[in-house]
C-alpha cells in the first residue's frame, strides 16, 4: 500500500486511477525531469533517478488501474478458479502468488495474520478465493507460459 500511495502522490492521483489523466501527468513529469535538460552532472544524475522512478511508477499504476484490471478480468477469473496455487511469497504487506498456469499476481495490503491463515488453511486455493483474490488490490506481475 505504501508503494501505491507513493506513486499516486508522485502523479497527483486522488481516488481511482484514470489512465488518460495518468498519461497526461506522466508526460509532463517525464518532460520536466528528462536528464538531457540538465547540463550540471549532479543534476543530470538526480534527473536520471527521478525519471526512472517516474517510469516505474507509471507502469505500476497502469497495472493496477481499473481499466487494466477490467481488460484482464476474464483471464484473472479463469486463473483463480481453474488453476491451483503453485507458490507464494509474503513480505511486509505484499503477497505474491504463482498459479499452476504460470501467472503470478501481487496482492497489496495482506497482513501477516491473514497470510498465516492462508498458508495454514486446509485448502489455500479456497481460502485465497474467499478471502484474498477478490478482496485486495492486485496486479499481474508475471505472465504464464502458453504451450502450443
Amino acid at each position: 500500500m505504501k508503494r501505491i500511495n507513493e506513486y499516486k502522490k508522485l502523479f497527483k492521483v486522488e481516488g481511482t486511477i484514470d489512465l488518460k489523466e495518468l498519461k497526461t501527468s506522466y508526460r509532463g513529469l517525464v518532460k520536466q525531469w528528462h536528464p538531457d535538460k540538465f547540463q550540471d552532472e549532479e543534476k543530470k544524475l538526480e534527473a536520471e533517478k527521478i525519471s526512472t522512478k517516474i517510469i516505474d511508477g507509471y507502469h505500476f499504476l497502469v497495472s493496477i488501474a481499473p481499466e487494466t484490471k477490467e481488460a484482464g478480468q476474464e483471464e484473472y477469473n479463469k486463473t483463480i478458479t481453474l488453476s491451483q496455487v503453485a507458490d507464494y511469497h509474503h513480505k511486509s504487506m505484499l503477497l505474491e502468488v504463482t498459479f499452476t498456469d504460470g501467472n503470478t499476481y501481487e496482492y497489496f495490503g495482506v497482513n501477516h495474520k491473514l497470510f498465516l491463515k492462508f498458508i495454514n488453511s486446509k485448502s489455500i486455493n479456497n481460502f485465497g478465493r474467499r478471502n484474498i483474490f477478490k478482496s485486495f488490490v492486485y496486479r499481474k506481475s508475471k505472465k504464464g507460459t502458453t504451450e502450443a
